[in-house]
């Protein structure tokens, strides 16, 4: 057959989509075996009933034909003064574009920013689709090395010296991260800024878990002085109202960029099907009581496993302020993120998230995703514990 799109083939540089131990944890499942799934943020309470209802009234009203590609003006409407609500910058509808999803949002961003063989930045440990993203576009992905001494909060001055060698035309950061939970602090971001500011670079910032924060404050580097005109805020109803499965998301930019990405919406994913924009309009208007009800349980969870975590010193709990996820220390063992994730779905039917998914920073960590009940999380990470201590005793 003809060739496949090098932009395709090349989207995972060495083969591995780091999704190997959750793919592996599922065909478990489906074979009939019992595994605590501790990998992807997956809301274990479900999209709120009414919400459901929001959505099926509006499929049954008719809002099943083609919506308008930008969003449905309620929608943009309200994901502005949310956002103005939230960082006291001002936005007006025509500065967001509703996406399928995040993801989409992720794409559409770069896309926006990077022309072929342009060089595109991003913060190492990262989500795991973010390299292959910016491949996507024709771009080069290159990352921004953190360390677990620094909590993996990136460094200017390591930004500085990676811009000047590589002249990237942007930068994607995440806060609250994933895979870390890390919460970066107003100095880090001023720093961070001012280092995209002084290379002319785009600044994406990736804020899905921003209702998700339970030590600090969440700042989002477009409330920053003199950065909003060079930045591009991704959010999603995914993690702040259990809406994975929806697919709704946005970009908040200025207003030619947003007008660009609406062209490209037009000719890849014609936008969002109107009565889900619908149900997450309707989300958003029942304000940040649900949202904490949908944070709820990972804050309680968190509670829960620092009161276990306090009492051994095999596992190392990196310092978090937010997410949905625990990411943990386990080079005691002496094994890689890898194989601890392995080794431990083997022997105690527990899948989590290996460290090296997320990049090389976070080798000899793995990612816990704080999304089963308490009781059942609870039993999970002290299993956990109680496996690391055999592997760094030799067992």
């Amino acid at each position: 057959m003809p060739r496949i799109s090098p932009r395709l083939t090349t989207l995972n540089e060495d083969g591995n989509d780091g999704w190997g131990v959750f793919y592996r944890a599922r065909r478990m499942v489906a074979e009939g075996q019992p595994v605590i799934e501790l990998t992807i943020g997956e809301h274990d309470i479900g999209t709120d009933a009414a919400i459901l209802d929001a959505m099926h009234h509006a499929a049954r009203a008719g809002h099943t034909g083609y919506a308008m590609v930008p969003g449905i003006a309620g929608l943009r409407q309200a994901v502005a003064e949310r956002v103005q609500a939230r960082t006291g910058v001002a936005t007006r509808p025509e500065n967001v574009l509703i996406t399928p999803g995040g993801q989409a949002a992720l794409f559409a961003c770069h896309m926006g920013v990077c022309a072929p063989g342009d060089t595109a930045l991003y913060v190492d440990p990262y989500y795991a689709t973010y390299p292959g993203t910016i491949r996507s576009t024709g771009a080069r992905a290159v990352a921004l090395r953190t360390t677990a001494e620094n909590s993996f909060v990136p460094e200017a001055a390591a930004l500085d010296a990676l811009a000047r060698e590589t002249g990237p035309v942007s930068l994607l950061v995440n806060s609250p991260n994933n895979p870390t939970g890390v919460v970066y602090p107003r100095a880090a971001l001023d720093a961070l800024c001012q280092v995209v500011a002084d290379h002319d670079m785009w600044l994406i910032s990736d804020e899905v878990y921003d209702t998700q924060v339970w030590d600090g404050t969440h700042i989002s580097p477009r409330a920053l002085p003199g950065i909003a005109d060079r930045t591009l805020v991704i959010g999603s109803m995914s993690k702040s109202h259990a809406m994975t499965g929806s697919r709704v998301g946005w970009v908040v930019g200025p207003e030619p960029m947003i007008a660009a990405l609406i062209d490209l919406a037009t000719c890849t994913t014609y936008g969002v099907p109107g009565y889900i924009q619908d149900a997450a309009l309707f989300a958003l208007q029942q304000g940040p009581d649900m949202e904490q009800a949908v944070a709820a349980p990972f804050a309680r969870r968190r509670a829960l496993a620092r009161e276990i975590l306090a009492g051994q010193n095999t596992v190392g709990l990196v310092p978090s302020g937010g997410a949905m996820y625990l990411f943990l220390d386990i080079r005691a063992t002496g094994l890689s993120g890898e194989a601890f994730a392995n080794d431990l779905l083997d022997t105690c039917g527990i899948a989590v998230m290996p460290g090296e998914s997320f990049g090389a920073s976070s080798a000899g960590h793995v990612r816990v995703a704080m999304t089963v009940d308490d009781a059942v999380f609870a039993t999970a990470l002290r299993n956990l514990v109680a496996f690391a201590e055999t592997r760094a005793h030799g067992g």
